[in-house]
């Protein structure tokens, strides 16, 4: 009699058993098929052009793929996108039926399970402050304005005050981070500040960067009248004339009413600036800079015009603006204090650092990235400075904005052939299971 009766408890303890064992390893399958979709989602994040609807399609393709649910069964996938476009989110609930439902008096058990992927760093980084702990690495002052719609402005400054916005200065931007504090109670930054966020590794540290040639390009005023040597480290030009890339010991300045087109190719500016001033212009398709040395720097002043679009091939590709990751002991760009007035000093103690300044009221095409790793880029103009450029990429050391410039960083990728560098634009970031 014992043993018919503990034969039944028995059955149902192996069925359990059995049960359980089947039901673990099926929520197992869902949540690397989960997992899966959610990665896929977010990685897709970072392409150029790619909607939500794109996003959340492919996330539940990649589900369905690694889940296999049987026909027998009732499942149903979801994927939204979070807030800033800097997640992807899956659920999956499945109900499977139980192969000993009489026994246990259980027909069917509903699993849910889910994921979410986040991108670590950014979503279409276009302004990178790199300075680990300066106050203001970001700084926005005054009636500063950055627009930035389509991609996020990150300061990588652990300072209570790494990112800052003073006065009436505003920023709008998909996402705005700050590895450490946000000062700005009168500033208007949309959306709010993250602030704590986990700084970014210099994204373009591993990106080849130019040799200056040991002969130097000079400039001879029997080649051309429009361009004089005053000496072999200082070029001058001050009328209409079309420069050929190179490198220019001592610098490049361009003054007067001086009319200028670059060929294509890399212009290196060794141990000397690259001045545009008074009223003279600058125009190149397929142009790229690099400074080198502790002269190196940049002035486009304010009466100035420029237009400037990045090479699409070579080896500063997608690079419009570039310097040498380290300086000893960097010379100011030398101005005349009858037509310019200095810059700001740095908000707070501050590295040795390149300087490039713009203040032109005329520089609204600059397609392409600008990587200064050892400079300060001040943009001081009074008008909407790279407004019309299919893109703009920042990453330099510190950022400042003053008076009253719209520092414009578009983010339409696909819209032209200038390449985005790996590491900045819809190619940054890197897509990570959230617990």
């Amino acid at each position: 009699m014992a043993f018919a009766v503990a034969l039944p408890l028995l059955l149902g303890s192996v069925s359990a058993a059995v049960e359980y064992g089947r039901l673990l390893y099926r929520r197992a399958q869902l949540q690397t098929a989960a997992d899966a979709g959610a990665l896929v989602g977010a990685n897709m994040l970072k392409l150029a052009n790619s909607d939500d609807a794109s996003v959340t399609s492919i996330a539940r393709q990649a589900v369905d793929a690694q889940a296999r649910t049987p026909a027998d069964r009732r499942s149903t996938v979801t994927a939204t996108v979070g807030d800033s476009r800097s997640s992807v989110s899956t659920v999956i609930e499945e109900t499977v039926p139980s192969i000993m439902g009489k026994l246990l008096s259980l027909p069917s058990t509903t699993l849910i399970v889910r994921a979410t992927a986040q991108l670590v760093g950014s979503v279409r980084l276009c302004l990178l402050a790199l300075d680990p702990s300066a106050k203001g690495a970001f700084d926005l002052e005054k009636n500063a304005k950055v627009t930035a719609e389509g991609c996020t402005l990150y300061s990588n400054s652990t300072s209570p005050s790494g990112l800052q916005g003073k006065d009436s200065a505003t920023a709008r931007a998909l996402s705005i981070c700050s590895a450490g504090g946000f000062d700005g109670a009168k500033a208007l930054f949309t959306p709010a500040p993250i602030t704590d966020c986990t700084p970014i590794g210099d994204p373009l540290k591993d990106r080849p960067l130019p040799t200056p040639d040991l002969d130097c390009l000079v400039l001879s005023p029997n080649a051309d009248p429009a361009a004089k040597s005053q000496s072999r480290h200082t070029n001058v030009v001050t009328a209409t004339i079309t420069l050929d890339p190179g490198t220019y010991c001592g610098g490049l300045h361009i003054t007067e009413t001086a009319i200028v087109a670059l060929r294509p190719g890399t212009y290196i500016m060794k141990d000397g600036p690259l001045v545009v001033d008074k009223k003279a212009s600058m125009s190149g398709q397929g142009v790229a800079f690099f400074f080198t040395g502790n002269k190196g720097g940049m002035l486009f002043d304010k009466d100035t015009t420029i237009s400037l679009t990045a090479p699409t091939g070579g080896l500063m590709a997608g690079l419009l603006m570039a310097e040498s990751r380290t300086v000893a002991n960097p010379i100011p760009v030398p101005i005349d204090i009858d037509l310019t007035p200095p810059p700001p000093p740095p908000p707070g103690p501050a590295p040795p650092m390149r300087q490039y300044r713009i203040i032109s009221d005329n520089a609204r095409t600059m397609l392409g990235t600008i990587y200064l790793p050892a400079g300060r880029l001040i943009v001081d103009s009074s008008r909407p400075v790279a407004d019309q450029s299919a893109y703009t990429v920042i990453v330099a050391r510190q950022i400042n904005l003053y008076e009253g410039p719209n520092l414009t960083l578009n983010a339409n990728y696909g819209a032209t052939s200038v390449p985005v560098p790996d590491g900045v634009g819809p190619k940054s970031g890197m897509a990570a299971l959230r617990n």
